[in-house]
């Protein structure tokens, strides 16, 4: 086991950072435990039209319209059933003119582990054709290799409508859609 990396809360400055870590086929990942806003279970979405096929759809998170990204989708992964370990981690995304909130589909959540920036290590070079800038680093946490993502490199690229233009877009498909019958 890795003596620096640990499973227990951090308390003191030489802590390091700390990490969520999820799985996602078999594979550990990590982002920085900061970004993330909560953690929910898979609940449907309300699928957007023309949308990139690794957006599942919004969901209205306490009146803010938040978009999902199912990762495997994102990463060329086999898609999986969501079951009861599904979850939809939310997490802040900075940008330069501001924060988005989104949320990414993963298989499971995993640990929360403090690692000092020492522990890190550089992603292998891949080539050219391999695009690895959000990958942030590998560490090992146990015997465990967990891969850490940088979620600002990761979906801040993403071009999404913003929340103002989503939340238009899903009252238009809720008005849309028949209304059920009422006893």
């Amino acid at each position: 086991m890795n003596p620096a990396a640990t499973t227990e809360p951090a308390g003191t400055e030489n802590d390091g950072q700390q990490y969520l870590s999820f799985i996602m086929a078999d594979e550990e990942y990590g982002v920085d435990i900061l970004s993330v806003q909560e953690i929910r279970g898979w609940e449907p979405t309300t699928a957007v039209p023309n949308a990139p096929s690794h957006v599942r759809g919004v969901i209205n998170l306490r009146g803010t319209i938040v978009p999902i990204i199912d990762l495997r989708q994102k990463f060329n992964i086999a898609t999986l059933e969501y079951g009861p370990t599904t979850v939809v981690i939310v997490v802040k995304v900075s940008l330069e003119g501001g924060q988005k909130i989104i949320g990414i589909v993963v298989d499971a959540v995993s640990d929360v582990f403090s690692i000092n920036q020492t522990e890190i290590r550089s992603a292998p070079d891949f080539g050219q054709d391999a695009d690895l800038k959000f990958i942030r680093g590998l560490t090992n946490v146990g015997d465990k290799m967990v891969i850490l993502l940088d979620i600002n490199l990761l979906l801040g690229t993403e071009v999404l409508p913003d929340a103002s233009k989503l939340t238009q877009l899903t009252e238009q498909l809720e008005l849309s859609q028949p209304q059920a019958a009422t006893a």
